[in-house]
């Protein structure tokens, strides 16, 4: 139960909700409750007056009355089960919604290397199906524990006033009834977690199917795809199926003891009335009385279980609830952010693979100055940019803006006056408008447009359908890879930061095009603080100062014409990639 624990700040929160919702539990208990004295009254009276045929009228008065009491009070208990569930249930409906709402609140202050430890298909279950458990647990298993409670009391109450020998001959077979049920809704617990699991796993399979869709095409690998993604499902399917022949001991087991109870109410009931202890009224009223237990006890189990579901659930939830970002923001208050970049010593290892990307990397950028990476794939250039914009923190060594650590830097202010455009900028299954706008709550259709002309996108967004209104379809799936990426770029250019970061961002870009949209971000991004990582030396040719990565460490640095001289690896690219491009 601990980890449920954390639930209580949320309890607290809509006290009022749990403390009315109560209320009205009692309340239709109550009213619940005396319907079988009205049967008990109406079997009493036609019994005392079966032999006196001159008061006929009377019974039918007497049973209209009691009859009118009885659809009288279930109305009523109708009326206060509506009210109980709307507070009961509503409340564990807005606890989902807090819930819901720390989680993925908590996913986006996570930093990376979680993202890369975890599957997307787990962490979407845990804020949907966990999430539910949860409710589950808020909602009915907590309205049917307080309404358990009440009606226990009550109604043993009521069956001890009456007759204490039927009383106890009556409640023998619930203690039975509750184990069965508890020990068949354990099973269904553990036959549950497995099938949740399974679950997870066709989530996250059919996810990175549709995510690579166009791969598998491709690779003509659908067939592949099928069978594994149809075994997965046939093994979901079996223990499915395990759950469902587990359940379907449930209900017999209840109708089965409630029929061994309303026996023993009429055999010790029939020989108590015999014996002039009970009427026949009260054994009608201990039946009710029995059929109305009957529930509470068979949920016992029903509840246990949904705790238990969400004692799993919470777990699985706390887990990274309590999980520490390796990235945190030092200090709540505004500091200003220069673009005077230096990199002393550093030295970084991914904590998820633990293949290091960097070693002792040393370099400074000053303010509105161009800084060119250029390399070779998997030679660290993405990992310069990442530890710029504090995605991940260096393992070794000092970076720092304007002469401030990095790490002492408001993380908001540092990531708001950078401009970061990746090699795969990811594109909303929203508008063009709604992509490139993505950065900034007010603006203005030109403040779009006039990004869209930089980044040489403003004509083929004019032919589109619907121009600026058009939808993109899912990471812009209705896209070319070139168009991809200039809506990327647009989406940089359009929030005006001070420091501009394009890593590869032009890599799916034909020579033509790409030097023209150089030519604009040139004129452009002149005042601000610019890095260019790219594998073509036709991007970084204007840079003030160029450095060239090998295997995680600077082998070359210089401009564009020292390089060339030096006769190194960049000559050798520059020569090879002009000579293709002839």
């Amino acid at each position: 139960m601990k980890n449920l624990f954390h639930l209580n700040k949320y309890l607290f929160k809509y006290k009022i909700l749990l403390i009315i919702g109560s209320i009205f539990i009692l309340i239709s208990t109550i009213f619940a409750l005396y319907p079988a004295e009205f049967v008990r009254h109406s079997f009493d009276n036609i019994q005392d007056n079966l032999s006196n045929p001159t008061i006929e009228n009377s019974i039918h008065t007497t049973l209209l009355k009691y009859g009118g009491l009885i659809v009288l009070f279930a109305v009523m208990k109708g009326i206060f089960m509506f009210f109980m569930r709307q507070t009961i249930i509503v409340m564990s409906r807005r606890i989902e919604f807090d819930l819901k709402n720390e989680i993925y609140r908590k996913y986006q202050d996570l930093s990376l290397s979680f993202y890369k430890k975890n599957n997307t298909g787990d962490l979407m279950n845990r804020i949907t199906e966990d999430v539910n458990r949860v409710r589950m647990y808020l909602g009915p298993a907590m309205m049917y524990a307080i309404n358990m409670f009440f009606l226990f009391s009550l109604v043993i109450w009521k069956m001890f006033s009456i007759n204490t020998t039927l009383t106890l001959y009556v409640l023998i077979p619930f203690p039975v009834l509750a184990f069965a049920v508890y020990y068949v809704s354990n099973q269904i617990n553990r036959k549950s977690e497995v099938v949740q699991s399974k679950l997870s796993d066709l989530t996250s399979i059919s996810q990175e199917t549709f995510s690579a869709i166009n791969i598998i095409k491709i690779f003509r690998n659908e067939e592949n795809s099928f069978k594994y993604f149809y075994s997965e499902c046939k093994n979901y399917t079996k223990k499915q199926l395990q759950l469902v022949s587990v359940e379907a001991w449930f209900f017999p087991l209840i109708i089965l003891l409630i029929g061994i109870s309303t026996i023993t109410t009429i055999y010790i009931g029939g020989l108590e009335s015999f014996e002039g202890n009970i009427t026949t009224g009260n054994i009608a009223e201990f039946i009710i009385y029995v059929n109305m237990l009957t529930w509470p006890v068979a949920s016992v189990g029903w509840v246990t279980s949904l705790v238990q579901r969400a004692e799993a659930s919470m777990e699985r939830i706390n887990e990274f609830l309590d999980t520490k970002s390796e990235i945190v923001n030092p200090t709540t208050e505004r500091t200003d952010i220069i673009g005077d970049i230096q990199f002393e010593n550093i030295s970084f290892t991914y904590p998820d693979t633990g293949i290091q990307a960097l070693k002792n990397i040393s370099f400074r950028l000053k303010e509105n100055e161009t800084l060119g990476i250029f390399g070779k794939t998997g030679s660290g250039k993405s990992t310069i940019a990442n530890l710029m914009c504090r995605l991940y923190d260096s393992s070794e060594g000092t970076i720092s803006f304007g002469g401030k650590n990095i790490k002492k830097l408001n993380l908001s202010d540092l990531r708001r006056k950078i401009g970061y455009v990746p090699q795969d900028g990811f594109l909303f299954s929203g508008t063009v408008n709604e992509n490139i706008s993505f950065g900034k709550d007010e603006f203005t259709e030109e403040e779009i447009k006039q990004a869209a002309r930089i980044a040489e996108i403003d004509d083929e967004i004019e032919n589109f359908p619907k121009k600026y209104e058009t939808i993109i379809g899912e990471r812009g799936v209705q896209l070319s890879g070139g168009q991809r990426q200039r809506i990327s770029i647009a989406r940089a250019i359009f929030i005006n930061p001070p420091i501009f970061i394009f890593d590869d961002s032009l890599s799916a870009i034909d020579a033509n095009k790409e030097q023209k949209i150089l030519k604009n971000l040139k004129n452009k991004t002149e005042n601000n603080t610019n890095v260019i990582i790219s594998h073509r030396t036709s991007s970084l040719k204007n840079a003030h100062h160029i450095i060239v990565l090998d295997d995680g460490s600077v082998s070359e640095e210089g401009t564009h014409n020292d390089l060339i001289q030096k006769n190194g690896f960049y000559a050798q690219m520059h020569k090879k990639q002009t000579t293709e491009n002839l």
